[in-house]
């Protein structure tokens, strides 16, 4: 099991971000399972609406997306109003959203490695000594 973020879940919606690489995290995904934290599916969903909105994706490729995305295998955490200003701080630290430092904090808090295809994200997990399974 490990984090998924919004990055790599919309690289498997967006066939101009699909690769080798985010379809074996896909597959990786399909076996083991995920865990993300409760704003993931908003921000997937926000992702796809602004892709539409831009036409990156269209009606048929909405359909394959709503289809692979309502079948993953992925526990969504809640996170309290508590946890999400203690995760202020991380955010702080490494320059990142607060949205951002969530994943990377349910990723250590429980010792998994995180799936992400944002570099900036990516790089802060390193620099926290965060495993990654990066695209």
């Amino acid at each position: 099991m490990f984090v998924v973020d919004a990055s790599i879940t919309l690289a498997w919606c967006f066939a101009d971000e699909s690769s080798d690489t985010t379809d074996g995290v896909l597959r990786r995904l399909l076996t083991e399972g995920g865990v993300a934290p409760g704003h993931w599916p908003m921000e997937v969903s926000n992702g796809l609406r602004f892709g539409e909105r831009r036409g990156r994706i269209d009606e048929a490729r909405w359909s394959v997306a709503r289809s692979l995305l309502t079948d993953l295998p992925v526990d969504i955490v809640q996170v309290d109003v508590a946890a999400a200003l203690d995760v202020v701080d991380l955010a702080r630290r490494h320059d990142l959203t607060v949205y951002d430092a969530v994943y990377m904090d349910l990723a250590a808090s429980r010792g998994l490695a995180l799936a992400t295809a944002d570099r900036r994200l990516a790089a802060a997990c390193r620099a926290a000594g965060v495993a990654l399974i990066a695209a």
